[in-house]
């Protein structure tokens, strides 16, 4: 890469962390106000997960030379509860899952709740934390994540627990598995691709030409899977968004 264009990527990384700074102050003042309007009657948040929805998109939406497709959203039924998971490829995901446009409730990395206006959204949403390592936020996160899907709502998480350096996927962990198994709730597979090349881990390179995609697999039903053990239902499911990555 020339100096010219290096410097050219810095100041459009510069300019996009600019804009989802300033632009979150703004956004959270609007998610604050509809939190406050509809905490009494949607006990579920879904005004506020739709309206968050939107907002995440939004970063997507801004840079003309990323293209989002998505496949297969006719699978879902919007009155089936799932527990939904995915592999993980970079940052960008939780920016183009919410394409998607469904409810549910993110496991997301402590860390992330830190970052102002950004997290105290999540914390608004009552998304659901998680510190990795530590057994007790483990089985806190495992408990909201089953009193989630208990009470209608479905649950995403990424089994892989942290975006692929490579895009590669990474062993699934069982946790997602064992609560659905323990809720006797569908599992939704989705595969997402194409974010890795938009901004691989630990870059905000965003000056190439990229096509994002996120395709819905079929549900697995829990008669499917209920005289399965945990271990091979998390293979299955590995190895069905493994399959259709590599085509």
């Amino acid at each position: 890469m020339s100096d010219k264009a290096g410097t050219i990527q810095r100041l459009a990384s510069m300019a996009y962390i600019s804009f989802v700074f300033v632009s979150s102050f703004f956004l959270f003042q609007i998610a604050a106000l509809i939190w406050l309007l509809t905490i009494l009657f949607d006990k579920r948040l879904l005004v506020l997960h739709y309206y968050t929805m939107l907002w995440s998109a939004l970063y997507i939406w801004i840079i003309p030379t990323w293209k989002v497709e998505v496949k297969g959203r006719e699978k879902i039924d919007s009155g089936q509860t799932y527990l939904m998971v995915s592999n993980h490829q970079s940052a960008l995901d939780v920016l183009l899952v919410p394409y998607l446009f469904v409810p549910f409730k993110w496991v997301s990395k402590a860390e992330i709740y830190k970052v102002p206006f950004i997290g105290w959204n999540m914390y608004l949403n009552r998304y659901i934390k998680l510190e990795r390592g530590l057994r007790k936020s483990i089985v806190n996160m495992m408990t909201k994540c089953e009193h989630s899907l208990r009470s209608g709502s479905s649950v995403y998480i990424f089994p892989e627990g942290t975006r692929s350096k490579d895009g590669r996927m990474k062993k699934f962990a069982p946790g997602a598995f064992i609560l659905a198994k323990r809720t006797k709730v569908p599992i939704l597979p989705l595969v997402i691709s194409g974010t890795c090349d938009a901004m691989p881990k630990n870059s905000l390179n965003i000056d190439k030409t990229c096509k994002m995609n996120l395709t819905v697999l079929d549900p697995i039903d829990p008669s499917q899977f209920e005289n399965m053990s945990t271990e091979n239902l998390t293979e299955l499911v590995q190895k069905r968004i493994e399959n259709f990555l590599m085509g």
